[in-house]
């Protein structure tokens, strides 16, 4: 019955046969590898929608579907089921880990693939017996090699046949095959051809400073070049408050309670804010996204990055500054200007857990949380915060114990009392003086280029350009760094402080773990010796340096 449908077929006889159809639209020009500096400013859960071709060569849904039905129907067979690709390229490669557990790139059609497996089985999704697929021309099908094979596999292996309706696939025949074969792999050189042409224009764009992309970044109007009156301000205002030390949970929530949202009109995110205060894009700094990924994990970080011009300068962009370049360079120094991959959202559910360790000669393990047993005639929802046994992972010495909710309370007061210490200083020290090696920087900075033009110009050898270089980039570092830190404290100096005493209860965890880590490094808990001894006497506190208190970023990224 098979080699007889793939030959009835072949005579365009469809009589007594059900046929699915597959159609694809597919967006690869705008999905080009050379992703827009501009929507990095905003939440990175959402995308710029795609936009679709134009032409012959895409044609919608509803029109596919429509001619693949008529096709069939008019041959005498009977149309039962739609798989549809949405937003799908049949060339675009994604990385992939392979079987064998390397890294590969291949391009990812799972309604395809699905559609192939039906056809093997010759059973449709909602049931129905299908003997055949129908797409509207072979560029509907795949312009990828691999995915052409599956699909002659199909038709020579399984007997079921895949046809067109234009008549430019023929895979029932060698010779269509071969046909096929070349035809796929033409289909392919124009997606080549035209990805490459979009990333030379996206090159041109980046040098000439132009703003790209299709939804806007926030904090400037439709046009992504004039700043938006309210946007612009919260905008400058984020990068203020983190120089300042305020952390980016506490920022959140100002932004939240002045109904502050991203473009897409989602709240805030961490990631969200880390991204937006990264970007260059702040500063008026043209930036492009690049993708790094591990060769051995194949983990992807995707940072982005200052566009500079043929003489190594940054490409100021076409579009109002938030914010100046000398801020922004601070406020990425302290979030660090890249971010790091695997990071997550905190879900910690725990004041303390991360900032506890035992006080046992020799140990030094964090503590964990565990639960209150029923035999401890607790209250509902007690715990304890203990030292992990030595056979856990990570092992501590098993013999620390504190009640979770008295050591909450003891640290708690001691971070408040922290606090409103600080505070107090702060209102009695002077302001900090202005940063006075400007000219020195510039200075700096003009020895760099001139060396690089020297270098360009083969006046001097590579070993005296390189060896210049790192002396010059280090003087950089070192005063950048020096202008960093004084506009910390000329923005923190400017900070409102608040009763923590008298809003610590009103804050979330979130906010509570943002202050307990930003003032403490850790709290050591010694082992308990006898029974009177009160919690807060068995605590340790470990301040952090008042210098590092704003850079404070925990690893699980809960600040």
């Amino acid at each position: 019955m098979s080699n007889d449908l793939v030959q009835h077929a072949h005579w365009g006889d469809l009589e007594g046969q059900n046929w699915a159809g597959l159609v694809r639209l597919s967006f690869e020009p705008d999905d080009d590898s050379t992703a827009s500096e501009d929507n990095a400013t905003d939440s990175t859960e959402t995308k710029t929608p795609f936009r679709p071709m134009t032409g012959r060569d895409i044609r919608s849904r509803d029109e596919q579907e429509k001619d693949n039905r008529s096709f069939v129907e008019s041959r005498g067979g009977r149309y039962v089921y739609t798989y549809e690709e949405p937003d799908t390229s049949a060339w675009k490669r994604k990385r992939v880990r392979l079987p064998n557990g390397e890294i590969g790139y291949r391009v990812i059609r799972p309604v395809f693939e699905g559609a192939l497996e039906d056809l093997k089985k010759g059973t449709a999704p909602n049931g129905e017996r299908i003997d055949g697929l129908i797409v509207y021309d072979i560029d509907r099908l795949t312009r990828d090699n691999r995915h052409l094979e599956d699909a002659i596999e199909v038709v020579q292996n399984f007997g079921h046949p895949i046809i067109d309706i234009t008549g430019s696939l023929d895979l029932l025949t060698e010779n269509g095959r071969t046909v096929a074969r070349i035809v796929t792999a033409t289909n392919a050189k124009q997606s080549a051809d035209t990805a490459r042409r979009v990333a030379r224009k996206h090159q041109a764009l980046q040098q000439a400073g132009i703003p790209t992309g299709g939804t806007r970044p926030f904090g400037w109007q439709d046009d992504k070049r004039t700043l938006d009156a309210i946007e612009g301000k919260w905008l400058a205002w984020v990068v203020d408050s983190l120089l300042a030390g305020v952390a980016i949970n506490e920022t959140i929530n100002t932004l939240k309670k002045n109904s502050i949202s991203t473009v897409s009109g989602a709240e805030w995110s961490r990631e969200a804010i880390k991204v937006m205060m990264r970007n260059p894009r702040i500063c008026g700094y043209r930036s492009r996204q690049v993708i790094d990924v591990d060769p051995v994990t194949g983990m992807a970080n995707k940072r982005m990055e200052i566009v500079l011009d043929e003489d190594g300068n940054p490409v100021k962009g076409q579009w109002e500054p938030a914010t100046t370049v000398e801020k922004w360079e601070a406020v990425t120094e302290l979030l660090g200007d890249n971010p790091a991959p695997g990071t997550g959202h905190n879900t910690r559910k725990y004041l303390l857990r991360g900032t506890l360790r035992c006080d046992r000669d020799g140990c030094s393990a964090p503590l964990r949380v565990m639960k209150a047993g029923k035999s401890r005639n607790k209250p509902e929802g007690y715990f304890y915060y203990t030292c992990p046994s030595s056979g856990s992972v990570p092992s501590g010495c098993g013999g620390t114990k504190v009640g979770g909710p008295e050591a909450d309370k003891a640290v708690s007061m001691m971070v408040i009392a922290k606090y409103e210490e600080e505070a107090a200083k702060r209102k009695t020290e002077p302001q900090p003086v202005t940063w006075d090696k400007e000219e020195e920087l510039a200075r700096v900075l003009e020895d760099i280029t001139e060396l690089k033009a020297a270098r360009k110009a083969r006046i001097i050898t590579a070993e005296t350009y390189f060896g210049q270089l790192a002396e010059h980039e280090a003087e950089k570092r070192r005063l950048t760094s020096e202008r960093n830190k004084v506009l910390r404290q000329q923005a923190a100096a400017k900070r409102e402080t608040v009763d923590l005493a008298a809003q610590w209860e009103d804050l979330t965890l979130i906010q509570q773990r943002s202050y307990v880590e930003d003032l403490l490094l850790a709290v050591l808990v010694a082992p308990a010796i006898g029974r009177g001894r009160p919690v807060r006497d068995r605590l340790t506190p470990v301040w952090r340096p008042k210098e590092t208190q704003a850079e404070a970023e925990p690893q699980d990224g809960s600040r």
